[in-house]
């Protein structure tokens, strides 16, 4: 059962750290695109911009209509990050201790 719980656990750490990375490379497309670095007409970039929106626009939402822009820029990836780090090392470790504890 504890390689079962430890397995879940690391899934989902994974998860998170996937959804971190996907935070920043959609931050980071959203100013190379307001900077007129990259173009959403190329098919590719539309692609790319498309999916991180679609990936985390679920997480990002809530957090963007709690704290609103500072001088025209969105702090809420930075909050968002914040959060799922958090979640990454005092959370999921509590709650993988207390399952192990109550199932080992």
């Amino acid at each position: 059962m504890a390689a079962i719980i430890g397995f879940v656990f690391w899934i989902a750490n994974g998860i998170l750290t996937l959804l971190t990375w996907a935070i920043i490379l959609n931050a980071l497309l959203s100013w190379l695109v307001a900077f007129d670095v990259v173009n959403l007409r190329n098919r590719f970039v539309y692609n790319v911009a498309h999916f991180l929106e679609a990936v985390t626009r679920p997480v990002m939402r809530p957090f963007q209509k709690i704290i609103p822009p500072l001088g025209g820029v969105d702090i809420s990836p930075i909050i968002v990050i914040l959060v799922i780090s958090g979640t990454q090392n005092y959370l999921l470790p509590a709650l993988q201790a207390f399952l192990l504890r109550t199932f080992a």
